[in-house]
């Protein structure tokens, strides 16, 4: 057998420089193309497998849970997601938390050593609550990312990276013309907008209930799950305005609201109908609650399928999926008749 032919080999016959060889064999992302594709040719001619020789360096992707405090049940479904496709295509997913302020300058955000360039680390998922600067920091370092859409703040929808996301405005929009059909008009969306995936479901809400020449009826309380419904129902209810509806930005949410709503001795949906959001829980309710029904996992597979394409070829064009939603009709709501009833208030 043959002696295997070097990377200086390599360089010499593609023209380039040792450390360029090595660069694109890392998959690093700072070489012309043109180069980058002289010195593939370089080597299938010396046969050279540069795909193998990146492989052998690490099989390890990092799942990045941004500015959150728990692992929350939709996220941790992403990862299982995410998970399942690494190991399908034999690598490895590692799992990590990280907090970072929004308004620090990309170059000087401290990442996790894990994201370094000198640590296993090939690629990056980013889930959670991510801003621009980390996208642009993870860029400047040549790490290969994916980010989930919905989650991210500031204006990032021109940003050339790789996002997987799922349709929550159309679902949004979706749900809340599933009440206006029923002939609900007094309908009240309860959700926190500093959050980014409550902004776009408030988003799909006030497209859907503009479109019917109503206007929309938000309650932003600063706060999130069980705590934000139960609080956006009472103060709903106390300020005695009209309301046969209520959409709540998630199935957490909504459990809230179930429990304000029993307190005050109001029914659900025979004085006011309730609506939630993922649909991680609505079918233990009860009555069984109609939710949108999101696939984190297949935005989780997807976020690694799209980390792993950009590992593997780095000159790629950005890559983007949107995932629609399921609009899952149960037990929460009921149809008015065309002249409503008089609204339900506190009792």
């Amino acid at each position: 057998m043959g002696k295997k032919a070097t990377f200086y080999e390599l360089a010499k016959l593609a023209k380039v420089s040792a450390a360029t060889v090595s660069r694109i064999a890392a998959g690093k992302q700072n070489v012309d193309p043109k180069i980058r594709e002289r010195v593939r040719q370089a080597a299938a001619q010396l046969g050279i497998d540069l795909e193998k020789k990146r492989d052998e360096t690490s099989r390890i992707i990092a799942f990045v849970l941004a500015n959150r405090d728990i692992l929350h049940s939709f996220q941790a479904r992403v990862l299982a997601g995410a998970e399942s496709y690494v190991s399908a295509n034999n690598w490895e997913l590692v799992f990590l938390t990280f907090r970072y302020p929004a308004g620090v300058p990309a170059k000087e955000l401290h990442l996790p050593q894990i994201l370094s360039r000198r640590t296993p680390a090939r690629g990056v998922i980013l889930a959670g609550v991510n801003s621009v600067n980390l996208l642009h920091a993870l860029r400047e370092r040549q790490v290969p990312f994916s980010v989930l859409g919905n989650n991210l703040i500031g204006g990032w929808e021109q940003d050339p990276c790789d996002v997987v996301c799922s349709d929550d405005i159309q679902g949004a929009f979706d749900v809340t013309s599933h009440l206006l059909a029923q002939h609900h008009r007094h309908i009240w969306f309860i959700g926190d907008t500093r959050l980014p995936w409550y902004t776009r479901c408030g988003e799909g809400y006030r497209r859907a209930m503009e479109g019917a020449g109503l206007p929309p009826r938000l309650c932003d309380i600063h706060s999130d799950g069980r705590e934000l419904g139960y609080l956006g129902a009472k103060s709903i209810l106390s300020r005695r305005e009209p309301v046969t509806a209520i959409f709540a930005g998630s199935d957490h949410v909504a459990g809230g609201v179930y429990a304000a709503l029993r307190e005050s001795g109001v029914a659900v949906p025979g004085d006011i109908s309730v609506v939630g959001f993922n649909d991680s829980e609505a079918a233990l309710f009860h009555p069984s609650l109609t939710s949108v029904r999101e696939f984190p996992e297949e935005l989780g597979r997807h976020l690694a399928e799209f980390t792993l394409n950009r590992i593997r070829q780095p000159w790629l064009p950005p890559q983007r999926l949107t995932i629609p939603t399921q609009l899952i009709s149960r037990e929460s709501t009921r149809a008015l008749l065309p002249a409503a009833a008089e609204p339900a208030r506190a009792r």
